[in-house]
């Protein structure tokens, strides 16, 4: 399998996860255009997730020069390490799609802030309890900037106009999503060997490419039903979903794909900079995807005068946060 095994590659590949995790939710605005609705994007979603880590295993996970490969890897595995990644799949799933709903309702530059930055927190500490790897007092420190950006979020949020209860809802909807996507990583990261930048897998643990597989797994066979009660919700059939045109289609799939990308290279990652550090940086995504609905979508040109400012105050919390997270690894 390959393998990063240099901190500044490491330090590199988080920043593409922050990228790759702040900028997948573009390609649900773009199906928005369209009268998508977010129940049948997030089936091209999964889909996306499913393809590409297949993908992964079978390239980069099966013929890199370190380790076993993910067939191998598979069949010496224990049912805690497998059960650790399917879980995590499963529950990430539940947490993204009300993240999607979020997103449908108040907006990129809300939801990732708050659903994203208390994920982050969540996350944060307990991949720190379980691999306490990088320096404690930086990393804390930059986890609070972070949550005082979440909190200027919502305070510029409630600055714009009223246009009933969506906007509350989707507040409600990235709380939920953030309580529960904070818990996905250290499960996944649970799974994998410690060891196996070295190629040294102890007996019974994945390395991130047989994790990634399983997590995908756990993903789209969680969605068959948790998808399928959203679409009873919204009153949708499956018949729905197969009038999309190939562009809503194709938005979908590279969705997921992105995001299931992202979390490789943040896996890889964590073998160097620590699960820890590895999955805050990562999780600046909020970071990446406010700055998408601020100056793309425009999510806030409604808003009183006023509003830049708690804006601005919120970026540079962000972007303080992040290089205090990232410093906590060198």
């Amino acid at each position: 399998m390959f393998v990063v095994t240099a901190a500044p590659v490491a330090i590199f590949l988080c920043v593409l996860t922050m990228l790759g995790w702040g900028s997948w939710a573009n390609t649900q605005k773009l199906a928005g255009r369209e009268q998508w609705r977010f129940e049948l994007y997030y089936w091209d979603y999964a889909i996306g997730v499913g393809l590409s880590s297949l993908v992964l295993a079978l390239t980069l996970g099966t013929l890199g020069p370190v380790g076993p490969g993910v067939m191998d890897n598979l069949q010496q595995a224990n049912s805690s390490s497998i059960g650790y990644a399917l879980a995590s799949g499963a529950l990430f799933n539940l947490s993204n799609i009300l993240l999607v709903v979020a997103i449908d309702l108040a907006g990129m530059a809300v939801a990732f802030p708050v659903g994203v930055g208390l994920a982050l927190v969540i996350g944060t500490v307990g991949s720190y309890i379980d691999t306490p790897k990088g320096d404690a007092s930086l990393l804390f420190a930059g986890v609070v900037l972070i949550l005082a950006a979440m909190a200027t979020s919502s305070m510029a949020h409630r600055r714009l106009p009223r246009t009933g209860k969506s906007g509350q809802r989707g507040l409600l909807f990235a709380v939920l999503a953030g309580c529960l996507m904070g818990f996905f990583y250290p499960q996944l990261a649970r799974s994998i060997s410690p060891a196996f930048v070295s190629g040294e897998i102890e007996v019974g643990m994945l390395t991130p490419y047989s994790a990634l597989l399983l997590f995908s797994v756990g993903l789209v066979a969680s969605n068959l039903v948790i998808n399928s009660v959203f679409m009873r919700v919204g009153k949708l059939t499956y018949a729905d979903y197969f009038r999309g045109s190939s562009r809503v289609h194709a938005a979908g799939i590279a969705g997921g794909t992105i995001w299931l990308l992202a979390l490789a290279f943040n896996l890889l990652a964590a073998g160097v900079a620590g699960p820890a550090v590895s999955y805050a940086l990562g999780q600046g995504a909020a970071l990446v995807a406010s700055l998408w609905g601020i100056f793309i979508w425009k999510e806030f040109k409604a808003a009183p005068q006023g509003t830049g400012r708690l804006l601005s105050v919120m970026v540079a919390a962000y972007v303080a946060g992040i290089i205090l997270i990232g410093a906590a690894t060198l």
